[in-house]
């Protein structure tokens, strides 16, 4: 609730600092003492539009405070915190209007937007009057007290899962499809791709060895001739190995004749037989390794320059040539069960919609009998506020075929102010008199559901007098047992039944040399007898009688 409020130096206001309490409080005075002004510079704290005007006179600045006691679970905070403000227990509301029309606006002391303001201050407070059309002129509003009176606030909580749920499914369903519809452009290109890299079947490291092999051809090729002829030094009739050979015999047959003598030419002629021996042998192993089919070579060429223009063609490495054909044959395999998941996610979407609709469908249905039992008790409510002839009427219409996070349903609050007259929407129907007594009577109806924690009402019993005062002041008192009621009233049936009585008067400013300065608004709560006097000037006027007194006191004393 509103707990404190504090004002500086907006229009008539220098400095006031008032304190609530819970229950019902009043606010009295003459006309021009200042009312609306203490009402407007509220507005402007819950974010109301700025206005450069609003500034007193010969100030720079003006400056409005408000603090609410909340407990910590409530909305407010809630959406405080979303906002990034840090809220528990109390929440400050600050705004300040400078005089070349610029605002700035703070919560707990942070700085805020007006909107943030705005968005917190709706959780907080609710402004009727004759000419407020807030609460009433949007239709969703209409549907959100519904739900409060009917207590359908989880059924809606589950029909806006469902609704979520659904939409989700119809998005994701919605994607795969987009992504099919874009793979079946590529699949053409997918299948060839795949069926070529298969053809050409790469595996790894085959473009090294392929590599290598072509090499040692290539150089084999170069050398065979060389190590043909070096070979046929060997094996032809001038061949010298065959006469170191016949050389080496006769040195040994002759040997032991002088073997000093001749051993270290045989032995030398001896090793000179092996080496050409074994270099023969070295020919001929190199001559068999030098030998290969031409049309190997031709071979291996034309598989390495396929794999080499594979790679170019994908713009891959030849390596990475198995890598990219399972790709394509991922892609394909994924296309395919795009396919099936694209038929499950269908019908997950279509089960969503039936679930949601159902939902939907039974939630209209406690609309339509909690709206027919709102009807009845507004009405029995109009009767006293001498709107006897009345009807109240909200208005469900569903379309079981097309919904939203809310339901089916669009819900309307009409009025039909007369019989026999045409009913039509509250806010098209309904006079500024009967705007508010039809809000008051809502209000009397929906108690503590769909309301904000501090109620304002601003002279709602504007042109009425007698029962209907009092029936307003009775409803007026009844709300206060379940929320903070805040009542701007010129009516003593009212302000006879308030907790609290606070006094709006203009008065002169002490030591104030400027006449556009020196009147200031004052606010002063009223004790018992002050406020049966100010009962008394209600009902008399500026000459206050001993029976105006006496009737003062009798209100009163009824009110109790």
């Amino acid at each position: 609730m509103l707990q404190q409020l504090s004002i500086r130096d907006i229009v008539l206001i220098d400095a006031l600092d008032l304190e609530f309490g819970s229950g019902l409080t009043t606010l009295t005075g003459e006309t021009g003492a200042g009312k609306s002004i203490l009402l407007d510079a509220f507005v402007l704290a819950l974010g109301g539009r700025g206005d450069a005007s609003l500034v007193r006179a010969g100030k720079e600045q003006g400056q409005v405070t408000a603090v609410f006691s909340l407990p910590n679970a409530h909305p407010a905070h809630l959406t405080a915190r979303q906002l990034g403000f840090v809220s528990e227990h109390e929440i400050v509301l600050r705004r300040v209007q400078s005089s070349d029309g610029r605002t700035r606006a703070f919560v707990n002391d942070q700085p805020a937007t007006a909107q943030a303001l705005r968005a917190i201050g709706n959780c907080l407070v609710e402004i009727h009057c004759q000419h407020d059309d807030r609460a009433l002129v949007d239709p969703a509003a209409h549907r959100a007290l519904v739900d409060a009176f009917g207590g359908l606030l989880e059924r809606l909580a589950e029909v806006r899962g469902l609704y979520t749920g659904w939409r989700s499914a119809i998005r994701l369903s919605a994607d795969e499809e987009a992504r099919i519809q874009k793979a079946k452009l590529d699949a053409d290109y997918f299948r060839h791709a795949h069926a070529e890299l298969s053809a050409l079947n790469a595996q790894p490291g085959e473009e090294e060895e392929l590599a290598q092999r072509r090499q040692f051809m290539q150089r084999a090729e170069k050398v065979a001739t060389d190590v043909r002829d070096a070979l046929a030094a060997f094996v032809n009739d001038s061949s010298p190995a065959g006469e170191i050979a016949q050389t080496a015999r006769r040195l040994e047959r002759k040997l032991k004749s002088a073997p000093e003598i001749l051993e270290p030419p045989a032995r030398a002629l001896a090793q000179a037989v092996d080496a050409l021996a074994s270099a023969e042998l070295a020919l001929e192993h190199a001559l068999n390794e030098t030998a290969f089919e031409p049309a190997e070579l031709e071979r291996v060429e034309e598989r390495l320059f396929a794999l080499r223009a594979a790679g170019r063609k994908y713009n891959v490495s030849v390596e990475q040539l198995p890598h990219v054909t399972l790709k394509f044959a991922d892609e394909i395999a994924a296309l395919d069960a795009s396919e099936a998941r694209l038929a499950t996610l269908r019908a997950e979407s279509e089960q969503a919609q039936r679930a949601y609709f159902t939902a939907a469908r039974d939630l209209s249905d406690l609309r339509q009998k909690t709206s027919e039992r709102l009807n009845q008790l507004v009405d029995a409510e109009l009767r006293p506020l001498r709107l006897d002839g009345a009807r109240f009427m909200a208005q469900v219409s569903s379309d079981p075929q097309n919904g939203g996070a809310e339901g089916i349903d669009h819900i309307e609050f009409w009025v039909q102010t007369n019989p026999g007259a045409r009913a039509g929407p509250l806010m098209k129907v309904a006079s500024g008199g009967e705007l508010a007594r039809f809000m008051l009577a809502l209000k009397a109806v929906l108690s503590d559901r769909g309301s904000a924690p501090t109620l304002v009402f601003d002279e709602i019993d504007t042109g009425v007098g007698g029962a209907v005062a009092d029936a307003i002041g009775q409803r007026l008192s009844r709300l206060a047992t379940r929320a903070q009621v805040l009542a701007v009233t010129h009516a003593p049936q009212v302000a006879a039944r308030a907790g609290r009585h606070l006094h709006i008067r203009k008065g002169p400013l002490a030591k104030s040399l400027n006449k556009e300065t020196n009147v200031v608004t004052r606010v002063a709560i009223l004790d018992e007898m002050q406020r049966r006097e100010e009962i008394a000037r209600m009902l008399s006027g500026a000459a206050i009688t001993d029976e105006a007194r006496a009737a003062a006191a009798q209100l009163m004393k009824n009110s109790k």
